[in-house]
């Protein structure tokens, strides 16, 4: 067997993938009708495409043997990123999106060591957006304090405006205008239930207290509130 230093082949899973079936009892057989991998116990059809990678070409592969059966696994080299990696994890919710297994494949000295990661089962899809919510309803809330669309979509290294900028934008134009306030006072003029905490934690730098409870726009605020013009209109017709 190849050692770990060696190049891999699609062929070195074949054995430990076959080697694991037929323990269980199953009949196994190699590229019948273009599928890598059969295996056969009674009534229970199971394939298996082998793959060096988790790949696009693999999961529409694998997606196309579903017509023939719903035991369908996908087959790699255990790969070098930890399990528990947010990449790792993300590729394991499409294989259970699209309903597929994954095996794995370790070459270890002692042999080859095969890991069912996940099994072939439905999935549940009202289970998982029970399972997530909360981050719906952020969302929601993200979209309902923002104004209008002041991003691009696809932007890649740019800064976002969020529902939490344009409030602190809010709050310096009122400030600007009207001069200091308190936060009740802003509240009052719409300034929404964050005021206090958006006055107090100063994120952008923008807020000065000028006396207990009661807050003003400083320079910086000033010059950069200038940067918004969109923004500053929106408030002003508002």
């Amino acid at each position: 067997m190849a050692t770990n230093k060696e190049k891999r082949y699609e062929t070195d899973l074949y054995a430990p993938i076959r080697d694991y079936f037929m323990k269980k009892g199953f009949t196994v057989h190699g590229e019948v009708q273009h599928c890598d991998l059969t295996a056969v116990l009674d009534d229970e059809l199971i394939v298996v495409e082998l793959k060096l990678g988790l790949t696009v070409d693999l999961l529409v592969q694998a997606a196309k043997r579903q017509r023939l059966t719903d035991n369908v696994y996908i087959a790699i080299p255990k790969p070098k990123t930890r399990l528990s990696s947010k990449k790792w994890q993300d590729i394991c919710h499409l294989v259970k999106r699209l309903e597929l297994g994954l095996m794995v494949v370790s070459f270890l000295k002692s042999g080859a060591k095969v890991e069912v990661l996940i099994s072939p089962t439905p999935f549940d899809r009202a289970k998982s957006m029970q399972r997530n919510k909360k981050k719906r309803e952020r969302i929601l809330a993200e979209i309902k304090g923002r104004h209008a669309d002041y991003n691009v979509g696809g932007s890649n290294k740019t800064k976002i405006m969020t529902a939490y900028k344009e409030n602190c934008i809010h709050i310096a134009y009122l400030l600007e205008k009207f001069g200091a306030l308190t936060p009740k006072k802003l509240r009052e003029m719409g300034a929404g239930d964050k005021t206090l905490s958006i006055l107090t934690k100063n994120y952008y730098g923008w807020f000065e207290k000028v006396q207990r409870g009661i807050y003003s726009i400083n320079d910086k605020g000033k010059q950069e509130l200038a940067d918004y013009p969109e923004h500053v209109k929106y408030f002003t017709e508002k």
